[in-house]
């Protein structure tokens, strides 16, 4: 058992080389050339590109079945208001079209994040911040709603939270998304000449 921990603690030398071909039958003691640098790197931004397409869609469905969720509450208070539980806790505090108008902003703030994974253009980002502002404002204004009431409910902290969270989300996706392509950007910049002697 001991043996097997200390494998595990020193990286062996050959774990810190170069990398070369990936065709063990070949020499693998020489650098990779131009062409083949270009390759792995082109490889490197394909599959990345795919990864970023994949984790925008999935947080955009994501975003999209909450603002779902908000179309159906909203559809709710218009049809038989107060009788959704978490509408209910503010009966006393505010009116019914208080409430839908909340639930509006909060579809809007889910929207912008939507907008902002899906369309690939170098503004993506002002798309994130306008879904930021919009769930800041909501925030509060659910936050002073919900500190009036006699007692604080917890469960429905999702109010405030939501939309700014799913905002927030959708930003730490995209800055991590674009990163990793920049450290793409950064290996094609670093691609060395290799001549053969």
């Amino acid at each position: 058992m001991r043996k097997l921990t200390r494998k595990w603690r020193k990286p062996s030398e050959d774990e810190l080389s170069l990398p070369t071909r990936d065709d063990g039958t070949l020499d693998d003691s020489r650098p990779m050339d131009i062409r083949e640098q270009e390759e792995l790197i082109r490889s490197f931004e394909k599959n990345q590109a795919q990864q970023s397409r994949l984790w925008r869609s999935v947080f955009a469905v994501l975003l999209l079945c909450f603002a779902g969720f908000l179309v159906y509450s909203i559809y709710q208070q218009v049809s038989s208001p107060w009788e959704l539980r978490y509408h209910a806790y503010f009966m006393a505090e505010m009116e019914s079209w208080m409430i839908i108008s909340a639930d509006w902003v909060a579809v809007v703030a889910c929207s912008l994040a939507i907008i902002g994974l899906l369309h690939d253009t170098k503004y993506r980002r002002r798309w994130f911040w306008y879904s930021c502002f919009t769930g800041i404002f909501l925030a509060v204004f659910w936050l002073y709603y919900m500190l009036r009431m006699p007692r604080f409910r917890w469960d429905v902290i999702w109010l405030p939270l939501g939309p700014l969270g799913g905002a927030g989300i959708s930003l730490y996706v995209d800055h991590l998304l674009m990163e990793s392509s920049e450290e793409i950007r950064k290996l094609r910049g670093y691609m060395y000449a290799y001549k053969a002697s």
